[in-house]
């Protein structure tokens, strides 16, 4: 399994792996997902072969993205690298996919970012995304309601180590 930035031929698959876990994540038409190929951040893909194992998106701060999520972080945090989203095919899940994207992720975020921000559904649980947030070390930080109170949200704060050079300075 190797993590790739995505390709603009991997939207459509991207999106269908997307849409296969609504309502963990939100339903987004391909025309959203052809917009966040052109405007995200991060937008990289595990590969297995030919199969696309998972994908994340993510935003660094004051982009034109119109997230109540990410708006949110974006009020709070000058710094930070946002996850707009991150889904695991079924078939691969359990073998390390959701790791391997938010380890490359946090690597991505050095130099560029002081913590990784996400949200996971309270409502409708998402148990197993709440569990592997907390084992990667996320921490709650508030909650919202979307959707006009048909979900709620756990905003959660995952911040990095400083760099060394950074530590010297401080």
């Amino acid at each position: 399994m190797r993590v790739e930035d995505a390709q603009r031929e991997d939207v459509a698959a991207v999106r269908l792996l997307n849409e296969a876990e609504v309502p963990h994540v939100n339903s987004v038409d391909l025309e959203m997902f052809i917009r966040f190929f052109e405007t995200a951040d991060y937008f990289r893909v595990v590969r297995d072969g030919d199969l696309i194992a998972g994908f994340l998106i993510g935003y660094l701060p004051g982009r034109p993205y119109d997230s109540l999520n990410y708006r949110w972080f974006d009020a709070r945090y000058p710094s930070y690298l946002y996850v707009d989203r991150i889904v695991v095919s079924p078939e691969t899940r359990g073998r390390g996919v959701g790791r391997r994207l938010y380890d490359d992720f946090a690597d991505f975020a050095a130099g560029r970012a002081d913590r990784l921000t996400c949200e996971v559904n309270i409502r409708p649980p998402n148990e197993a995304s709440m569990l592997f947030h907390r084992n990667y070390g996320f921490e709650e930080v508030g909650r919202q309601e979307t959707e006009g109170g048909a979900k709620e949200v756990a905003l959660m704060v995952k911040p990095l180590p400083r760099l060394a050079a950074d530590q010297n300075s401080a």
